[in-house]
């Protein structure tokens, strides 16, 4: 029965800057040791303590956009001025191997992701209780210009606007809480009917 259903899952999470994704990752990354982080390319400069390969891969414009030329990207979307993107080849050696491929995109590259594998698929938007929450949190990464701030607060409004075109939302108040139940959904994710070539199944079901 199980070399009837398809290998790995891949797990969307989006919202808005500060909502707090970077955290679940991580603590996903510890309760799924068969993981996979989908590393996104960037055109945006490196912020301090980020390391290239690990939070991003950091590239030029102009490569940025020979790589979309060259049809390497599974997704790709312009946000806050910069290029993001994901490559194509990295999720499907994951998915291969049987991982749960964790990818941390904004609302216009989920629906791409979707699009490509629509029975791998499943999409959790994260955000906080309230504006001011999520301003709060902001802020207390230090070091964000006004103009900054000002454009991530109208881009989670527009985000927002988004949240019917995903499978969960998870308000993330306190971060165990919410932690919880990201990987309940991620266990949840395995389990899918979709997952499951049915017109294989029922002939070896019959034979």
């Amino acid at each position: 029965m199980i070399q009837c259903k398809s290998k790995g899952v891949i797990l969307i999470l989006s919202g808005p800057s500060g909502a707090g994704k970077s955290s679940l990752c991580k603590i996903l990354a510890d309760t799924f040791p068969n993981h996979y982080f989908s590393i996104s390319s960037t055109t945006r400069e490196i912020r301090e303590g980020e390391v290239c390969g690990v939070d991003y891969n950091f590239v030029t414009k102009e490569q940025f956009e020979k790589d979309i030329k060259e049809d390497k990207f599974l997704e790709w979307a312009m946000v806050h001025n910069n290029y993001y993107g994901t490559s194509k080849i990295q999720i499907l050696n994951a998915l291969e191997q049987d991982k749960l491929v964790i990818c941390d995109i904004d609302v216009q590259g989920q629906i791409n992701i979707k699009k490509a594998f629509p029975n791998h698929t499943t999409s959790v938007f994260i955000t906080t209780p309230n504006k001011e929450i999520l301003k709060t949190r902001i802020l207390n990464r230090g070091n964000i210009k006004s103009d900054v701030l000002q454009n991530r607060l109208d881009n989670a409004s527009l985000e927002l606007q988004k949240i019917p075109n995903f499978d969960y939302l998870l308000i993330n108040d306190i971060l165990d809480e919410t932690a919880k139940r990201l990987i309940s959904i991620a266990n949840s994710a395995f389990c899918k009917v979709s997952l499951y070539d049915f017109q294989l199944l029922n002939t070896k079901w019959n034979n």
